[in-house]
């Protein structure tokens, strides 16, 4: 096809297959936001109690959120910001997709940081200079190489480089195949190394910590604000992806079953990857909420105590790693699909030049462990945590609360259910309720104590 098939609805690239869209979504949903981020943020925020209130937030307001953002897209046949253009020019709904696809450039520049680690691990195991413990333990190790000025750099270019070579390919031989070859090998892994954490003896432990909640921590809004960010984050929503990977899908798909998939399969991986995480942090005396170094420093101590510790430590990191690529690719789509349709950019170009801006703008963020470690923004957050924080927690909500108020108030209702797929069932109703009314509020809530308003007027926790 050509380089321009992009521009028009008659030339537009779409899925090869249902199977292949929905690998393609579940790998912009699995990634970083399901291994890294999942177990940290939970380790973070009392285990059980979190994955209660995070399964409250993917059903009431992911799920519909999700069917929201296919319905726009394959409606459209449109960008991100093409899409409510289209929907409804000249109107501020607009907003959605512009916040969409700042949230991928602010989100592909950090993530291909700690994916360029990930990276550094993986080659360190296949290498097996990891495989025992460094001269300056796994600690001293992770804090060596992220302070270094040069090396950071060095694997975030090369993470760049497959996630801008497999954007290059285009949507079928580039996004749908990739994603068919990562994600049947993803669940693989994932499973299997759950199986070995859970025979490790003192497991249960962690089993206890994230399946028995401690009940106390339901009062404390930061784990809401915590719940509902990492659901974002780790569905995608609100970043334009599933608008943007959904215009590529024909309108004979329909939606519900493609999106209660996704979701679905995107949890419960998130769930696999705690099962896999928590048993053996308990089993070797590890420290759940040790934050962002739990994945870079303590399991790798606690892969070093293993028997087979160098092959798990391998398989982790390569798990890791293609997780993070499936996510990557979908986050630079977003922002590529956008430039062809506005500059009428051929996708090389497009991919080239946003590929390579995205990799500059990461650059404060890898050397925010070293040469800008003073730096703090947003209180005494780093530059990787603050560009989190703005994103997960700032961006990704408004844009979502927008796609809700959108569904909900800006578009025709009856268009609305119709191009769902639900029509005027009472699976209908309910999901265009839970936009109308439900998700709003919520958001909104959790966006105020994220701000700091209800701190400020007295009505949010510490």
């Amino acid at each position: 096809m050509s380089q321009t098939g992009l521009q028009g609805s008659k030339e537009r690239e779409q899925w090869k297959s249902r199977v292949g869209f929905m690998l393609a979504a579940l790998g912009s949903a699995v990634g970083l936001g399901n291994i890294w981020r999942f177990a940290y943020v939970t380790g973070e925020n009392g285990g059980a109690a979190f994955l209660i209130i995070y399964l409250v937030c993917v059903t009431l307001i992911g799920l519909p959120i999700v069917l929201a953002e296919f319905a726009i897209g394959r409606k459209t046949q449109s960008d991100a910001v093409g899409s409510f253009v289209k929907l409804a020019p000249g109107k501020p709904w607009v907003l959605a997709g512009i916040l969409g696809v700042a949230s991928a450039f602010i989100i592909l520049s950090f993530y291909a940081v700690i994916s360029g680690w990930s990276l550094k691990y993986l080659f360190g195991y296949v290498t097996g200079e990891l495989w025992s413990t460094p001269a300056t333990g796994y600690e001293g190790f992770f804090s060596d190489f992220t302070a270094s000025p040069l090396e950071p750099l060095i694997w975030q270019s090369i993470f760049m480089f497959f996630t801008i070579g497999i954007v290059l390919a285009g949507v079928k031989k580039g996004l749908e195949l990739s994603n068919k070859i990562l994600m049947p090998a993803l669940a693989i892994l994932v499973i299997s190394l759950a199986i070995y954490s859970v025979s490790l003896e003192g497991s249960s432990e962690g089993l206890r910590f994230l399946f028995s909640p401690d009940w106390s921590a339901f009062s404390d809004p930061n784990v809401y604000l915590a719940a509902l960010g990492q659901a974002f984050f780790s569905l995608s929503l609100g970043m334009g992806a599933l608008i943007t990977y959904a215009s590529y899908l024909s309108k004979k798909e329909r939606l519900p079953g493609v999106t209660v998939g996704v979701a679905t399969m995107d949890t419960m991986f998130a769930i696999v990857a705690g099962v896999m995480i928590f048993p053996a942090v308990f089993a070797f005396g590890g420290e759940p909420g040790s934050g962002p170094g739990l994945v870079f420093m303590t399991l790798p101590n606690i892969f070093n105590s293993m028997a087979i510790g160098g092959v798990i430590g391998l398989a982790f990191f390569l798990l890791l790693t293609a997780a993070a690529l499936s996510s990557a690719i979908s986050l630079l789509e977003v922002a590529v699909a956008y430039f062809i349709r506005k500059f009428n950019w051929s996708r090389k170009k497009a991919t080239l030049l946003i590929g390579g801006v995205i990799y500059i703008l990461g650059i404060p963020s890898s050397l925010g462990y070293g040469l800008l470690s003073d730096i703090k923004i947003f209180g005494e957050r780093d530059i990787l945590d603050s560009l989190d924080f703005l994103a997960s927690d700032i961006f990704l909500p408004l844009g979502g609360l927008i796609i809700a108020l959108f569904v909900g108030w800006g578009w025709n209702k009856a268009e609305a259910l119709k191009e769902s797929d639900l029509g005027r069932t009472a699976l209908g109703k309910v999901w265009y309720n839970l936009l109308k009314y439900v998700a709003p509020i919520a958001i909104l809530l959790v966006f105020l104590q994220a701000s700091g308003l209800l701190a400020f007027f007295g009505l949010g926790g510490e």
